[in-house]
């Protein structure tokens, strides 16, 4: 049997969390509406890159000014339902909503191919899930605000910069052991 999928038309929190130390770190997205609530594992890039898609279109659509938003401190967290393998966001004008579209990640299957890439989201454009591909990846959707997003955004960029620090040279993590930087030495470790 498949992960559950989730369709959250109208939430009351949406947030990024983290656990462990700094550079260990698991990140989760979770969101709750309609009695239910969802968390997602994700990486920390799946994370950075929805603040940045986020504030992109929040500029395009001129909905970045106000500033009367809640900012979630410490988001409930639960056993992950399911591993972010796509994550994107989008705006459906008709709606005046933005919608967070995560699937599932799909593992290769010895002997079997992994299913194609879905395609990057435009602008208030929604793909249904792939049918007919033999797996089944478990999507979610999460209809919020722009209210929502200003604050989720403020949120996540808190949870973000809570991990180690970055080189003011080179832009990479400092691990607490020590700091290989590149751009003093112009080396790094090979693995």
């Amino acid at each position: 049997m498949g992960s559950r999928s989730f369709e959250l038309e109208s939430v009351d929190l949406l947030a990024a969390a983290a656990q462990g130390e700094p550079g260990q770190r698991r990140f989760f997205l979770v969101a709750r509406g309609g009695g239910e609530t969802m968390t997602l594992a994700c990486e920390k890039f799946h994370v950075q890159g929805l603040v940045t898609r986020a504030r992109q279109l929040l500029a395009e659509r001129e909905l970045a000014e106000e500033k009367d938003v809640t900012v979630v401190t410490d988001p409930p967290l639960g056993e992950p339902d399911w591993a972010v393998g796509e994550l994107g966001l989008g705006y459906h004008d008709s709606r005046r909503r933005f919608v967070i579209v995560a699937r599932e990640v799909q593992l290769e299957v010895e002997g079997e191919s992994e299913d194609p890439p879905a395609p990057l989201l435009e602008p208030g454009e929604l793909v249904e899930p792939a049918s007919g591909t033999g797996s089944e990846a478990a999507t979610a959707r999460v209809w919020v605000t722009p209210e929502q997003v200003r604050g989720f955004v403020e949120q996540a960029e808190l949870v973000l910069a809570a991990g180690r620090p970055t080189c003011q040279y080179c832009g990479l993590p400092i691990d607490p052991a020590g700091h290989p930087c590149p751009a003093s030495n112009g080396s790094r470790p090979v693995f």
